[in-house]
Parts: C-alpha cells; sequence; structure tokens
C-alpha cells in the first residue's frame, strides 16, 4: 500500500471488494477489448474480410494487458483510446490492422459503462433484497411489542417495533422497483459511429443498411443486450446516467432515514446496532456506545445523494452530438456513486441482523407516556359509568397536566392514574384495565403480517437465493 497519496476511502475503507473490482481498470480495458472482439466477429459474419486467426490472436490477448504500454502511448498520443488499440495490435500484432474497424472512442467507452452499469445495477438489487429479507425478519419477530410512536419526536399513540421496522423496510422495496426499472430498461449504445449516423459501417457495408442495422443487434446481442438506443449522437443519452444515479439516490435517502432513525433510537436506549466485544465507542469516554455505524449510513449517504446533481448538469449540457466535458466527471460519479450504494448496503446487511432491543427500556418509556394516551380510554369508561363528559374531560385535563408538571421537574414515574383513582368522579372506572399497551397499538400487527404477505414474500419469491445475507464491515 502506498502510503504517499490519497485513497479513495470508499475503496480502502467501505466498499466491497467485488464492487471496487468491477470498476476496476483491468475490468474496464479488458472489456473495451471484448467489444473489439465482438465488433471484428459480427463485421466479419457480416461479409468483411477479416479472418478467424485474426479474431483468434484478439481473443487471446483479451486479459493480458500490458497497463505500462498503455501508459506510455496515451502519454505520447494524448488519447486513451488509441493508447489501447496500439497496445492491443503490439499484443495481438495479426489483428493490428482491422482492430477498432469503423469505430469512435465511444464504441468502447460508452458500450463498457453500459456493461458496467447494468452489472453493478445487479449487485445493488441483489443487496437491496438482501436488505429488505433482514428488516423483514425483524419486523416478523417484533411485530407485537409495543412502543412510543413519535410525531415530531414527541410522544404519540403507540406503536409496534416490527410496525416501525415495516417503514424502513418499505422504502427499500420503493427503491428496487426504481433499480429494477432501470436494469430492465438500459439499452446498449451498440455501433452508431462519430456523429451517431452510423455512415463509417455503411461505407463498410457498400451502402447496405440492412447489414448495419444488424451489426448493431449482433453486437448487443454478444453483451446480452436485446435492445439499442435508435438515435444518437456520439455517445449514449446522458440522461440514461442522471436516471440510474437518481435510483441510487433514492436509495441514500432511505439509508440516511434508517441511520436517523437508529441514531435517535440509540439515544433513547431501545434499539442498539452490533456492538463487538472489543469494541470502543470513545478514545475519551471508555463507557461511551456510540451509533458509529448508523452515523457512518448518513454519512456516506449525504455524499451520494451530492453526486447526482454531477450527473444532472452533465445530461443538460450535452452540446449537439457530442462535448467531452462530460468525460472527466464521469469517471468519477459513476464508480463512487456505486461503491457508496454498495457500502450502504453492507452497513445494511451488518446491522440489521444484529440489531438489539431493549424490551425493558421500551416498556418503561411506554409505561411513562401510557397513562397520557389513555386518557381518552378512561373519559369514554366514565361516560359508560354515568359520568358527565365535560367534567370528566376538565377533571382529567387538570390531572395531566399536573403529572406532566411533576415529570417535568423529576418526578421518577407518571402519577396521572394515582391522581385519577383519588378522584370520586372515576370510582367506577376500572383504571387498570385501560393500561394494557397492547390495546393502544391498533393493527400494528396484521399490517405488519399483511405487509410481509403482499410485498415482501413477491419479492422472496423472485429471489429466493438472496436471503439471509449478512455483511461484515472492515472499520
Amino acid at each position: 500500500m502506498n502510503h504517499d497519496t490519497y485513497e479513495n476511502p470508499l475503496i480502502s475503507r467501505y466498499a466491497s471488494r467485488a464492487m471496487a473490482e468491477l470498476w476496476s481498470s483491468n475490468r474496464k480495458f479488458s472489456t473495451w477489448r471484448r467489444l473489439w472482439v465482438a465488433l471484428a466477429r459480427a463485421e466479419k459474419e457480416l461479409g468483411l474480410e477479416i479472418s478467424d486467426a485474426q479474431i483468434a490472436a484478439m481473443e487471446a490477448k483479451v486479459d493480458a494487458i500490458d497497463f505500462e504500454a498503455a501508459r506510455a502511448y496515451e502519454k505520447k498520443l494524448r488519447h486513451d483510446v488509441m493508447a489501447h488499440v496500439h497496445t492491443f495490435g503490439d499484443a495481438a500484432p495479426e489483428a493490428r490492422a482491422i482492430i477498432h474497424l469503423g469505430a469512435t472512442s465511444c464504441y468502447v467507452t460508452d458500450n463498457t459503462d453500459l456493461i458496467l452499469l447494468r452489472e453493478a445495477l445487479g449487485r445493488v438489487r441483489d443487496q437491496l433484497v438482501g436488505a429488505i429479507d433482514a428488516l423483514a425478519v425483524f419486523a416478523e419477530r417484533w411485530k407485537g411489542e409495543p412502543c412510543l410512536g413519535y410525531t415530531h419526536f414527541q410522544p404519540a399513540q403507540l406503536v409496534t417495533i416490527g410496525k416501525r421496522a415495516t417503514l424502513w423496510c418499505q422504502d427499500l422495496l420503493l427503491d428496487l422497483d426504481e433499480i429494477e426499472r432501470r436494469i430492465a430498461e438500459l439499452r446498449f449504445l451498440g455501433v452508431k459511429g462519430t456523429t451517431g449516423t452510423q455512415a463509417s459501417f455503411l461505407d463498410l457495408f457498400d451502402g447496405d443498411h440492412a447489414k448495419v442495422e444488424e451489426l448493431d443487434r449482433r453486437v448487443a446481442a454478444a453483451f446480452g443486450f436485446d435492445r439499442v438506443f435508435p438515435v444518437t449522437g456520439q455517445t449514449y443519452p446522458r440522461k440514461v446516467d442522471s436516471l440510474v444515479l437518481s435510483a441510487l439516490v433514492g436509495l441514500a435517502e432511505s439509508a440516511h432515514r434508517f441511520g436517523s432513525d437508529l441514531r435517535l433510537l440509540a439515544h433513547e436506549r431501545e434499539l442498539e446496532e452490533p456492538f463487538e466485544a472489543d469494541q470502543i465507542g470513545s478514545s475519551a469516554m471508555a463507557y461511551k456506545r456510540n451509533p458509529m455505524r448508523a452515523e457512518r449510513l448518513c454519512s456516506i449517504a449525504r455524499f451520494l445523494m451530492a453526486q447526482h446533481a454531477a450527473a444532472s448538469q452533465t445530461a443538460a449540457t450535452q452540446w449537439l452530438e457530442r462535448t467531452l466535458d462530460d468525460s472527466a466527471v464521469r469517471r468519477m460519479t459513476l464508480p463512487q456513486s456505486f461503491l457508496a450504494a454498495d457500502a450502504l448496503l453492507t452497513l445494511y446487511l451488518n446491522v440489521v441482523p444484529g440489531l438489539v432491543v431493549r424490551p425493558a427500556v421500551v416498556a418503561a418509556h411506554v409505561e411513562r407516556e401510557l397513562p397520557f394516551m389513555a386518557t381518552e380510554a378512561i373519559l369514554m369508561a366514565g361516560v359508560r359509568a354515568g359520568g358527565d363528559r365535560q367534567d370528566l374531560h376538565e377533571r382529567i385535563r387538570v390531572h395531566s397536566l399536573a403529572a406532566a408538571d411533576a415529570v417535568k421537574q423529576g418526578a421518577d414515574r407518571n402519577d396521572l392514574i394515582d391522581r385519577l383513582q383519588a378522584d370520586p368522579a372515576f370510582a367506577a372506572v376500572d383504571l387498570d384495565a385501560t393500561l394494557d399497551p397492547r390495546r393502544f397499538i391498533g393493527r400494528c400487527p396484521q399490517q405488519v403480517d399483511a405487509f410481509l404477505d403482499t410485498e415482501v414474500e413477491p419479492v422472496r419469491r423472485r429471489y429466493p437465493n438472496l436471503r439471509g445475507q449478512r455483511q461484515e464491515v472492515h472499520v
């Protein structure tokens, strides 16, 4: 490891090796070579004078890339694609004359990006399914456990721990819909030429339009694409990048929301992320158990959400048939956005299976607030016992404000029920019967069951091999 130059922490700390390798130079340039092989083969099949020996020579050297030679060529030529054309020609001299025949640079650069985008989206999809499954398992386990619900981060009506988890899971299901849509709608650039007119290929095939169209289809099919863009400039539409990054940004939004909720609940000591035996929470405060993974989720999500602006601006500023001001920014935003998405899902698959619920703390918080939440039920019970609704309402209001003031001044418990029991107006009301927390969770367990059945199970059936994932985080 070189300690004298900057390291991208997405590579060294956060993202998986698989995603890092997908965006590596080796993967990129070997894909260029595969595209040159596919082009030559399709051109031969459609009648151009290209020999089997030339294609075999190219195929033999697809993965044998002399990066130093390519670097030297690029320094001299100031052109990355031509540098690799020459390097490939040196490795397969028999084929030198027909490498890149009829093509422009974007034939390899853009088609490679589309191939990598599709594979990277597939990896994100698979990790998303794992995170959805993990949250569903957690929701099922805790679907009936009452806990405080919050609005404005102030105690509101009760929910259940499992019901709350379905909110996080539902966000990811929406993200999965978008990722699947992007995969399904992704098209190949194909062979379009310098301004998208395919003029060079039309010349190669002596004006035979049908052969040019077939060339487009054959090259796309060689890489598993059943559709190509019918019209382009020199590049595929940069709108595609914007749409893809928009789907990743949606995932970042979900991750930030999930991480923020975990941090709030960790503060309440109700829910905690995994914490290893030797883990240190603070260099100064040895007792600390900080929600560092949840904080990292929020931090990386914030980075990912910022990337879409560059893709949007790039899509908006493509001049006519092409401009090159998209090149440098895309080299950074596309790989790093996927590395960040991968890092977020790695965290999901580490945190969710190891979430720690503290039922006693949850129950204590419910007990503290439940008397206030039970007041409507107490009021109705008092009316049914023959009391005057308006009189009972006023008494409850006075007692509630007094109990709340006592709590705010440091009382160790909410004594509202004691105050009501001492009030003769409520003598006929079984106050204890109104304090079962499960009376106040509505349809939470049933909602969890319905959500798992209608929303999660179809995903599990579509991807049966992606359940039960668990990831370790590096640091």
